[in-house]
């Protein structure tokens, strides 16, 4: 019995001691090369998780600095300025990974610029039924039908109001704002938003192009769009202090003519915007190799985005002649990318899928491979190269 019991506490500390140098050659290998371990190691584990878990889990892994703080100093070609606000560079982070507003300045800490959260509704809401959230590896691509599940705007600004605007220096913020789902005020929905944020915000976003919310796309329509924007552009007007810029977010499965009708809307003094964000999700399948989730409702991102939504950068820079500003979304894995999408007009780009695919360390090798490629063809700023691929 005593042989037994001691033969019990001898596997006992070798379990304990085994466990221990695994935890600790973890550590090690974390703080020593997080690259690597994240492509090694985090990356498989969370590609076999549930989709929308592993998501929460990403944002909290932001959020608590549990991802090593971004060590890139950004050189001075990628110093820029969209709106009225220099950047340090030209990425951003796309509206619907930090849903709530929780981790502003994690997303800072790893490199971008542009912190957009959202979308936020005036009203808490869950969103649509579970599961909601799909992965295409083949297509490096995600398909989503969350449909504006959000905290509502109190429980939001409550996490937002306070951050210090010292520490993310050189970037912004923006307030992503969408409408309740049974609401049947848009202009009620999006200024109750504007009238909650517009201390905390540097600008907002008027999301009338996810495809996950029953009758929100008809709001780009010509004359429901001139009725939004003229409401949204009086509660801006009323407001006391400063007025945030507004920008409008498009959906890429728009055809020319309701592109002109958008940019015809917008050109108007009553029914202004202050820049497109170009693009949201799309509901095209054409593309996919996928077909485990092909036909899954929802909006889809990622590479199969990557040229469709460059074009219509493109097609709107050309209809506005360049003089509103766009914010180039959709398909942005690579230098390169982000680069194409500068030469079709964008005078900032933002990523969402690329950094599910690929972690953190994404936003460093874009980073990276655009400042390589502005000085490859002699340009000495991101605003030169806006544009210059259009002809």
């Amino acid at each position: 019995m005593s042989r037994n019991y001691n033969n019990l506490k001898k596997i006992k500390s070798l379990c304990y001691l085994t466990l221990g140098g695994s935890l600790s050659y973890q550590f090690i290998y974390f703080k020593k090369d997080f690259n690597g371990y994240y492509d090694n190691v985090l990356k498989p584990l969370s590609q076999r998780l549930d989709p929308e878990l592993a998501h929460k889990i990403g944002v909290s892994a932001i959020k608590y600095g549990l991802f090593p703080t971004e060590n890139f100093e950004d050189p001075k070609i990628l110093k820029t300025k969209l709106l009225k606000y220099e950047l340090s560079n030209p990425i951003g982070i796309a509206a619907g990974f930090d849903k709530h507003g929780d981790a502003v300045t994690g997303l800072r800490n790893i490199g971008f610029s542009i912190i957009e959260i959202g979308s936020v509704t005036p009203e808490p809401q869950p969103g649509n039924p579970k599961p909601r959230v799909f992965r295409l590896p083949e297509d490096s691509a995600v398909i989503n039908r969350y449909g504006f599940n959000s905290e509502g705007r109190d429980e939001v600004y409550k996490k937002i109001e306070n951050i210090d605007k010292s520490v993310i220096e050189g970037g912004i913020l923006g307030i992503n704002l969408g409408k309740n789902k049974n609401s049947d005020d848009a202009v009620q929905d999006y200024s109750l938003g504007i009238q909650k944020f517009h201390d905390v915000a540097d600008y907002f976003v008027i999301n009338v192009s996810s495809p996950n919310t029953p009758g929100l796309r008809s709001l780009q329509n010509k004359e429901e769009l001139a009725k939004l924007l003229s409401g949204i552009n009086k509660t801006l007007n009323d407001l006391s202090g400063k007025r945030p810029p507004l920008l409008l977010k498009l959906a890429p499965d728009l055809s020319l003519e309701e592109m002109k009708d958008v940019v015809s809307v917008i050109s108007k003094k009553d029914t202004r915007v202050d820049g497109l964000i170009i693009s949201n999700t799309t509901i095209d399948r054409s593309s996919l190799i996928n077909q485990e989730h092909s036909n899954e409702a929802g909006g889809l991102s990622g590479k199969p985005l990557t040229n469709k939504s460059t074009e219509m950068i493109k097609t709107i820079y050309k209809l506005t002649k360049g003089n509103i500003p766009i914010i180039g979304v959709g398909g942005v894995f690579t230098g390169q990318d982000a680069y194409e999408k500068i030469l079709a007009g964008a005078s900032v780009v933002q990523i969402y899928t690329a950094l599910i695919y690929h972690g953190p360390q994404v936003v460093t090798k874009i980073k990276s491979e655009l400042a390589e490629l502005l000085i490859r063809d002699g340009y000495t700023n991101v605003s030169m190269a806006v544009g210059k691929g259009v002809k």
